[in-house]
């Protein structure tokens, strides 16, 4: 009789290790929770086209690629595009974007033109929003503005830059 409760104590020592084992190794083995990393791409520049200034005015791109102006004549409208940034980050996760309202570009041959950032298509400054599906799908977000033309602006090609921050919740 003491040798059947030895094999029932052994047999219960090594279902008890089996559990615990097996328990221990599912825990090590769940996948690994998705990337919180973001990666943002900047794809295509904000481009307002060629245009003449007539009396000073503004030209305005939207996020949609939609051209208006205001004392300004639109020559080449094929060439405007809003900015595009691509961002990649998995589905569940909200993006905060922040910009400044304007930003001076630099003409070719001097003088300078303001161009006032946004809206974008996700909103203004400060806006929040989700991205698209999931960890491997990039959700795009297109960023319109309004060049600020004065009457005596200079001609020539108009060069800047805008910071945007993407800041992930």
């Amino acid at each position: 009789m003491i040798h059947l409760k030895r094999n029932t104590y052994n047999l219960l020592q090594l279902v008890l290790f089996s559990t615990v084992f097996l328990f221990l190794n599912s825990i090590i083995a769940q996948p690994a929770l998705p990337s919180r990393q973001i990666t943002v791409l900047p794809t295509q520049p904000i481009d307002f086209g060629v245009f003449v200034v007539n009396g000073g005015g503004t030209i305005e791109v939207g996020y949609q690629g939609d051209v208006n102006t205001a004392g300004v004549i639109s020559i080449n409208t094929i060439s405007v595009t809003p900015a595009i940034f691509e961002i990649k980050l998995c589905q569940g996760r909200k993006i905060t974007i922040d910009y400044d309202y304007s930003v001076m570009l630099t003409g070719s041959n001097g003088g300078e033109l303001e161009l006032i950032i946004g809206p974008t298509e996700r909103g203004t400054d400060g806006a929040e929003f989700e991205v698209d599906n999931n960890c491997d799908f990039i959700t795009r977000l297109r960023v319109g503005g309004r060049l600020v033309v004065p009457a005596n602006a200079i001609p020539g090609v108009y060069i800047g830059s805008f910071p945007i921050t993407f800041t992930q919740q």
